[in-house]
């Protein structure tokens, strides 16, 4: 009985972290979003080109290293000017500076904020001091030489593209040296798609030979958000994220500040940031082995990576080729680059069991197109996968409730002496072959899986703003009118009714009282999670009662004593 009660208290500790958990992540996203004034936006724009943006990283070459040539700041008239490309297709919307063909914005065209506010998108990257951002790229030159980085202007036939088909949309941005070699800079676009192909491409017509190697930046915002100490490798976390090749690892930009820039090479590697349930992610060409690194200071990071340095005669060209991707972490997509880009989304600890679990809720919902009844679905199966066993701890309540005449009988016996009572009832349970801890095993076996449910509503972009029935438009967040939560206080008193009484009275009032508790603290709880807690519940009764029905054992519902 002392094993039941530190085991229910346990859980309800648990619960209470998640709850916390919960609340501090939607306090967060409401946070991360907020309306900034005009005073902070005029702050960023005079404070955004510190010299560290304008760094160009170091070309990688066996022969000769140049230096980083003298550039012209990258002023912020330069940035917020006039000069800037408008591209839009059915999913995104982007602004390129053409100082530089920079990336400097990245608004989500199907992901409101929220629901209520469905004309607020999130913007992945703008120069807003929330999500200040830049998608910087170019080419290095050997032997300081002209070259076309992201410190020098390109030109652009048109101040609009629009993808208005279904195809690809093809945006070209050129520059021209004096010395004869060209840069073409071509974002390549497709509908529905939220990876954004560029291709470099330089042309020497001098007559020499020209080395120099491509290279891609990320510049971001280091989030200055609370952080609970929960956080700290959770579904929350802000900021950059590695892939050397075998793991990835998410870095905390503090560590940078302290221990200097993190450098690594690496041949299928890629680096970017993650928001919660958005990531932006520099992938090069993956056979090839770049130099990756990423430097911070007191409010931005600076994520970049190098090529290897390429020969090109005279008359020749050379076509380099990076992705991006920036938007919501779907997995499919992520998948057609390269499978590691799934590791951004992170199921911590749960991952073996998380990913078959997002794996079968979206082959049902492929079928039923409903992400609640994809849900309920899922849960049945994993109550017919575990029904044997869950009938074998099913079969052993049964038998308590049918001994609940004796041990009553016991407790008055042996009401005032408490060394016999426990030696009493024990040896009932011997002799009846009945064990009192078997209860415990269908909430030792819910907890995994509630756990991986728990992973994948909240890190899953594919149940973001999801909707289910009538009330229930989002299931990543709480039932806006607390009818799941209710629902599940309802069915775990039954539950718990149809279940023998526990000998000990404080445990049998803990007992009374749990379903009250654990409804308060679903209550936050994403409402799919509830979803699914409410229909194991009811599936567990239903069990329980024909159990208890083949067994012949009561099955009427006891009126509550208290």
């Amino acid at each position: 009985m002392d094993n039941q009660r530190f085991f229910i208290w346990a859980v309800f500790g648990f619960m209470c972290l998640l709850n916390y958990q919960a609340w501090i992540q939607q306090d967060i996203q409401n946070y991360q979003y907020m309306e900034r004034s005009v005073d902070a936006d005029q702050d960023i724009k005079q404070n955004n080109q510190k010299s560290f943006e304008n760094d160009v990283p170091e070309i990688i070459d066996t022969q000769t290293r140049s230096t980083i040539r003298e550039a012209s700041p990258l002023q912020s008239s330069d940035m917020l000017g006039s000069d800037i490309i408008k591209i839009k297709t059915d999913v995104l919307e982007i602004s390129i500076n053409l100082m530089g063909a920079t990336i400097q914005e990245i608004k989500l065209l199907n992901y409101p904020v929220s629901k209520d506010r469905p004309d607020d998108l999130v913007e992945l990257i703008n120069q807003s001091p929330n999500n200040y951002g830049l998608i910087q790229s170019g080419i290095r030159a050997s032997d300081n030489k002209q070259e076309a980085n992201h410190l020098v202007k390109f030109s652009s036939g048109s101040k609009n593209y629009e993808l208005n088909f279904d195809g690809e949309l093809i945006v070209p941005f050129m520059w021209e040296g004096g010395d004869g070699v060209s840069v073409e800079k071509q974002f390549i676009l497709k509908q529905g798609n939220y990876n954004i192909r560029l291709e470099q491409i330089v042309r020497n017509n001098s007559n020499q030979e020209w080395r120099g190697a491509q290279y891609s930046q990320l510049v971001r915002r280091v989030s200055k958000d609370d952080r609970s100490m929960f956080d700290v490798e959770s579904f929350s976390f802000d900021g950059p994220i590695i892939f050397d090749g075998e793991k990835s690892e998410k870095v905390d930009p503090s560590d940078l500040l302290e221990e200097g820039s993190l450098t690594y090479d690496a041949s299928s590697g890629w680096i970017g940031t993650i928001q919660h349930h958005f990531v932006t992610v520099i992938i090069p060409e993956m056979e090839n082995e770049f130099r990756y690194q990423i430097n911070a200071d007191n409010d931005k990071i600076i994520a970049s990576l190098i090529g290897p340095t390429q020969s090109l005669y005279p008359g020749e060209n050379i076509r380099f080729k990076t992705n991006f991707f920036t938007g919501p972490k779907l997995q499919s997509q992520m998948e057609e680059i390269t499978p590691t880009l799934k590791l951004t989304v992170d199921y911590g600890f749960l991952t073996l069991l998380s990913d078959p679990l997002f794996w079968l809720l979206s082959f049902i919902y492929s079928y039923v197109n409903n992400w609640g009844f994809s849900i309920i679905l899922v849960t049945v199966f994993i109550k017919l996968l575990f029904y044997k066993l869950t009938e074998k701890s099913g079969r052993s309540m049964a038998k308590m409730r049918a001994l609940a005449p004796r041990l009553k009988s016991i407790q008055e016996r042996y009401k005032d002496n408490r060394e016999q009572l426990g030696k009493a009832t024990m040896e009932l349970y011997k002799r009846e072959k009945v064990n009192p801890a078997a209860g415990c095993v269908p909430m030792l076996i819910q907890m995994p899986f509630f756990l991986a449910f728990y992973w994948v509503l909240l890190e899953s972009v594919e149940m973001r703003q999801a909707p289910f029935i009538l009330w229930l438009t989002d299931l990543s967040s709480r039932d806006p009118f607390f009818v799941l939560p209710l629902m599940m206080a309802g069915a775990m008193l039954i539950q718990t009714k149809l279940n023998p009484a526990p000998a000990d009275p404080m445990q049998a009032k803990v007992m009374q009282i749990m379903p009250i508790m654990f409804s308060v603290m679903f209550a936050f709880f994403p409402s799919g999670l509830v979803l699914y807690w409410v229909t194991n519940t009811i599936l567990s009764i239903m069990q329980q009662w024909l159990i208890n029905k083949k067994l012949g054992v009561d099955v009427t519902i006891p009126k509550s004593s208290g």
